[in-house]
């Protein structure tokens, strides 16, 4: 089994995956767009629960992104019924498995039924503490870098921190993420070769891993195949490797 193979002292802190060809998949196997999202959420739910087996402690899910509001109406009225219904479903398991619900995005874009249940979820799971699950929802990483740029301006203009004081760590502080690591391994499902905006100050570092699997199709073998290749990849941070050895 690839599972056997898989360094459990070598896991990635912080995994981040673009989920996508939820469509395409649907439009395969002759079913219309919206069917490919439902069963996309099958794919979510197996990849978190072996996520938490493996010792993930952070799990960032790119779900609906800011450019995804210019789909067809029925697409996105498809995408956040499936949000409501898999935060309720899960709820429950989310207790078990003691995973903490986190979100990133501009949250006030979404429906007042889907804030209602993710503010919902964010509270009761706010104490768990084995894994961090986080949803990016309406989430643009270009529009998270110019809401830090403006609060940052605003804060230099009225005194609160001073020009030279600026650095990575001042960015980080007003950042959606910043409670969170940045990011060891991002996987993109579908074949697609694009980041598409997606955590873009967050990946600076990370190893990037890209597979043909569509997501409905991507299963526990596929996450093991990627942390695999995770695994064999000498990680050096601008340094040489006789540094790191």
């Amino acid at each position: 089994m690839l599972k056997d193979k898989i360094n459990t002292d070598n896991i990635p802190k912080h995994l981040a995956i673009i989920m996508d060809g939820n469509g395409r998949w649907a439009k395969q196997k002759g079913f219309i767009r919206t069917l490919g999202h439902e069963s996309g959420s099958k794919s979510v739910k197996k990849i978190i629960q072996e996520c938490l087996d493996l010792g993930v402690e952070y799990l960032t899910l790119y779900a609906f992104s800011t450019e995804n509001w210019n789909r067809p109406k029925l697409e996105v009225d498809t995408l956040m019924r499936v949000l409501i219904n898999s935060l309720k479903k899960e709820l429950k398991t989310m207790q078990e498995g003691n995973i903490k619900m986190n979100a990133i995005g501009n949250l006030e874009k979404l429906p007042s039924k889907a804030q209602k249940q993710l503010f919902e979820v964010l509270d009761k799971t706010k104490d768990n503490t084995k894994m961090t699950l986080t949803l990016a929802l309406s989430y643009g990483s270009r529009e998270e870098l110019v809401n830090v740029v403006k609060i940052i301006s605003d804060k230099v203009k009225n005194n609160i921190i001073s020009i030279d004081s600026i650095d990575d760590s001042i960015i980080n502080e007003h950042l959606y993420t910043h409670n969170l690591p940045d990011v060891d391994l991002l996987i993109r499902t579908s074949g697609e070769h694009r980041i598409s905006n997606f955590l873009l100050w967050q990946i600076a570092y990370a190893e990037l891993y890209f597979t043909d699997v569509l997501w409905p199709d991507f299963k526990e073998q596929d996450l093991h195949e990627a942390i695999i290749s995770y695994q064999k990849r000498e990680r050096r941070f601008g340094k040489t490797s006789e540094q790191i050895k």
